[in-house]
């Protein structure tokens, strides 16, 4: 099955983290914590854990994100936690990942599994996608 939404996020708050040793390198690496919400198939909240290593100014790097969602998708109601990262090379989003944990659902996401994916228009309308199995 596959469901689709729209998203916004809310709160982008960076972490005071920062690992241990110290290492410098050419790009910068920040935690930071937001809150997402999602609207149309998918319906809901997801609390978000964001790490990137990214230089705005060069438009280049990578984020590793996990969110623990909870809400509506198609009728089912619950929750589970994504993953999902990508690399920037130029403004351009390469290298996308993205993927329902294994064994997080519970109520009517026990079980799920799936991938899906997001996407940013021209505009700036976030978009999410699930390809999943209930």
């Amino acid at each position: 099955m596959r469901a689709d939404a729209t998203f916004s996020a809310d709160g982008f708050q960076p972490a005071n983290l920062s690992p241990q040793p110290s290492i410098e390198t050419a790009l910068p690496v920040s935690v930071a914590v937001m809150v997402k919400h999602f609207f149309g198939e998918i319906d809901g909240t997801s609390a978000t854990i964001f790490t990137s290593a990214f230089d705005h100014s060069k438009k280049m790097g990578t984020y590793v994100a996990m969110e623990s969602f909870e809400g509506d998708v198609q009728g089912k109601f619950g929750s589970f936690n994504f993953i999902h990262s990508a690399s920037t090379i130029s403004g351009s989003r390469e290298d996308e990942m993205f993927r329902i944990v294994d064994g997080s659902g519970i109520r009517d996401f026990l079980g799920i599994p799936g991938s899906g994916g997001i996407a940013v228009d021209e505009d700036g309308t976030h978009r999410i996608w699930l390809e999943y199995q209930i």
